[in-house]
C-alpha cells in the first residue's frame, strides 16, 4: 500500500458554509487538507465557526495513519445532524490540526468561495480541467445503432479521469435519449442532468449526461452531451475511426 501523503496549506479564498440561512462557518483563514487518497476538506479555525451549534459526539474513529478522529453533532433550528464535523487529536507524521475543525460537506446547504457557490467538495488547486474544441470525428454506437456523430466535439481533459468527448446537441439523435431525474454535482463544471439511452428495446440507464447551466468557468459545456461507454461494452465510442 502506498504511503499516505498529506498537504495542509492555507488558501486565500474566503470560505463560508450556510445552513437554514445561518452561517455556521465563515473564514478568510481556512486551511485546505489534501490527502493523496483523493480526499480534500476545508479546516476552519474554531474561532471562525459557530461552535455553539456543535456538540461533542461520543463517536470516534481511530486510524493508523490518521489517528483519533472525534466527531461533533450539529444542532440547529430543531435539526440534529450526527457526525456533521470532526477534529483530530495530534499525531506524529501528520499535519498538526490542533485548533481546527472540518465540516462534512452535507452539513451545510450552501458553500461559498468568495461569492461563488461551490458544490460537492472543495476545489483542489492541483486539479486541472481543460475544455478544448476539436475537429476529430467522434461517433457513439450503441448496440450497432449510431446515436451521435460529430466533427465538432468538445474534448474535456481532467486530472485523473478519462478524456470525455462532449457532442453538440445537434449532432445527437435525440430519438434514443430519455430524460431522467438523476443529477450529480461537480465543483469544476456544475450540476449535471442525465439521459437513459434506449436502443433496440434495451435501456442503458444514466449513460449520457449534460450540464444545463455549467458554472462560469465551463461555459463551453452548454449545449453538449457526453456518453459513458465504461458502463456497458455495447456502448462504443469511435474517434477518428478507432474504438476508444
Amino acid at each position: 500500500m502506498a504511503k499516505q501523503v498529506w498537504q495542509f496549506e492555507s488558501t486565500d479564498r474566503w470560505v463560508r458554509a450556510i445552513r437554514h440561512g445561518e452561517t455556521i462557518a465563515d473564514s478568510k483563514r481556512a486551511m485546505l487538507l489534501i490527502e493523496s487518497r483523493g480526499e480534500q476538506d476545508y479546516y476552519f479555525p474554531t474561532d471562525d465557526v459557530k461552535m455553539e451549534v456543535f456538540e461533542p459526539s461520543e463517536q470516534t474513529e481511530i486510524s493508523g495513519y490518521r489517528g483519533t478522529k472525534k466527531f461533533w453533532n450539529l444542532r440547529l433550528n430543531g435539526d440534529l445532524i450526527e457526525k456533521a464535523a470532526w477534529t483530530y487529536e495530534p499525531k506524529e507524521n501528520r499535519p498538526d490540526l490542533t485548533g481546527y475543525i472540518a465540516l462534512d460537506w452535507k452539513a451545510a446547504e450552501h458553500w461559498y468561495e468568495e461569492e461563488e457557490e461551490v458544490f460537492n467538495h472543495p476545489r483542489n488547486p492541483y486539479h486541472r480541467v481543460d475544455f478544448v474544441p476539436s475537429s476529430r470525428h467522434v461517433q457513439v454506437i450503441v448496440d450497432g445503432i449510431k446515436v451521435a456523430d460529430t466533427t465538432h466535439p468538445l474534448m474535456v481533459f481532467e486530472t485523473t479521469l478519462p478524456t470525455r468527448y462532449y457532442i453538440p446537441d445537434a449532432d445527437v439523435d435525440k430519438r434514443y435519449l430519455v430524460a431522467v431525474d438523476t443529477e450529480t454535482h461537480c465543483p469544476y463544471k456544475g450540476d449535471s442532468s442525465y439521459y437513459n439511452v434506449v436502443v433496440n428495446g434495451e435501456t442503458y440507464e444514466n449513460t449520457a449526461w449534460y450540464y444545463p447551466q455549467p458554472i462560469p468557468e465551463a461555459p463551453r459545456l452548454k449545449g453538449t452531451i457526453a456518453f459513458w461507454p465504461e458502463k456497458d461494452k455495447r456502448i462504443q465510442l469511435i474517434v477518428d475511426g478507432e474504438p476508444v
